[in-house]
């Protein structure tokens, strides 16, 4: 889908209230900051709906202008999340976010901001995503929107939803690379050291991150060891070696404490140093080699079945924003 070309400056105008996600609020700032510093045409402006200090979800105030400081048209409004809006729009955001869509050119939101949209009327019949967490509770607020509950971020027409927190950063450099060309993003994006596209949705996430705390000291203990040390011996015998216990048992614990298997387990965590491993530059043999999955083809049927990429496929993605396989549209004709 293509948007008409307008005439409008480059205003981004990121919306904070009482109780917002810090990193919502700052990710978006520090892209189009950054974005700025190497020659693009943005003015980032921080806004609240009465103006004033803000008091983040952190515990940090944010010293905003008002909503209604702002005169003329907006390139691009963007709207930060916080933990209570799924149960809670206030009254005073919603008025705003209608009054900043109807003067902007595009809108976005972070995380769970995507509930301000939707209660605003903005996302009526359109595909859009939020914090993995909350997409269940969009969907059944919100049945008339189609909820993508694994995507990074998602364009319908003018309107970019996002996924949970650090997802704002993918969403604003492929906002910046729709503006200004991925030559310039792909510069935003190594300037804060971040991939200028992630692949995978939001499921990839750190294994130790998502993995239940285990009870068992000996089943803690070995999850530390493979965390620290994912290309060591780490086969069911010698894990339950040093477990001290039987290969069946240690199996039971495996399945009973973090709902998978020895091997699984292992293989998570090694994928999870391999793409480490390529993030910082090494080649698909060395990260083959460091991260214990041993050989090229390996390497390569792991990254296939957890990610549906290759490994030089997934290096790839760090020079364009391109979503690939995520269900976004194409992007609209920036203005000039």
């Amino acid at each position: 889908m293509s948007l008409r070309r307008p005439a409008l400056s480059r205003t981004v105008a990121v919306l904070a209230y009482d109780g917002v996600r810090l990193l919502d609020v700052t990710a978006p700032l520090e892209v189009f900051s950054t974005a700025v510093t190497l020659g693009a045409r943005y003015t980032p402006v921080l806004l609240s709906p009465h103006g004033g200090a803000v008091t983040t979800s952190a515990g940090t105030r944010l010293l905003t202008d008002s909503a209604d400081s702002l005169s003329g048209r907006i390139h691009t409004l963007i709207v930060p999340g916080s933990p209570g809006l799924p149960q809670q729009v206030p009254a005073g955001l919603l008025d705003a976010v209608r009054t900043l869509h109807s003067a902007s050119w595009r809108t976005a939101s972070v995380c769970t901001g995507a509930f301000a949209l939707a209660e605003a009327g903005l996302l009526r019949g359109r595909r859009a995503t939020t914090h993995w967490r909350h997409a269940g509770t969009l969907t059944r607020h919100h049945p008339d929107i189609e909820v993508h509950e694994d995507a990074i971020f998602v364009q319908d027409g003018r309107i970019y939803t996002s996924a949970g927190v650090s997802a704002g950063l993918d969403l604003s450099l492929a906002l910046v690379e729709a503006d200004e060309g991925a030559e310039l993003a792909r510069e935003v994006a190594r300037d804060l050291v971040v991939f200028l596209q992630r692949p995978g949705g939001q499921s990839q996430f750190s294994v130790a991150g998502h993995t239940p705390a285990p009870r068992h000291d000996v089943l803690a203990a070995l999850l530390r060891e493979i965390a620290a040390d994912p290309a060591a011996d780490h086969s069911l015998p010698e894990l339950a070696r040093r477990a001290g216990v039987s290969a069946r048992h240690l199996t039971r614990l495996f399945h009973s404490e973090i709902r998978d298997t020895p091997g699984g387990y292992v293989e998570s965590v090694r994928l999870e140093a391999a793409r480490t491993l390529l993030d910082t530059g090494e080649s698909v043999t060395a990260a083959a080699r460091r991260s214990g999955l041993g050989s090229d083809e390996t390497l390569r049927r792991v990254f296939l079945r957890h990610l549906g990429v290759t490994p030089s496929a997934y290096r790839a993605r760090f020079r364009t924003t391109s979503p690939g396989r995520l269900p976004v549209g194409g992007g609209p004709e920036g203005p000039p």
